[in-house]
């Protein structure tokens, strides 16, 4: 399981549903984790890459995705960050709520929380 910043679980199943802690834009060599370096649409993408590992780590995968809470310390990110978000996810894309906050762990922009619909076979 993947390594979190608080008492907390990465990942989650409650049924049919994989549910994943807020993910943020951060790379890890093992021994230490920073986060990305380029600003919430670059933290953005490392985050769902991050999101995309768990999910399969529970047995799912992004096209499972039924519902997403996209976190941004400024607005003025949403419409690069939709860039990502089209870039990640196809086609009926997820529900989503995105919201503005005043602050993020780790000084991070921009922070993603997943659901996602996988029935265990």
């Amino acid at each position: 399981m993947a390594a979190t910043f608080g008492p907390y679980t990465p990942w989650r199943r409650a049924g049919d549903f994989v549910i994943l802690s807020g993910q943020l834009g951060v790379v890890s060599d093992g021994t230490t984790s920073s986060m990305v370096e380029g600003g919430a649409a670059a933290q953005l993408r490392q985050a769902l890459a991050n999101a995309r590992a768990l999910l399969a780590e529970a047995g799912a995968t992004f096209d499972q995705v039924v519902k997403a809470t996209l976190f941004l310390v400024s607005m003025e990110d949403f419409a690069a960050c939709n860039e990502v978000w089209v870039e990640a996810f196809d086609p009926p894309r997820p529900t989503r709520s995105a919201i503005a906050v005043a602050e993020l762990p780790l000084g991070a922009r921009a922070e993603v929380e997943l659901w996602a619909y996988a029935p265990e076979s």
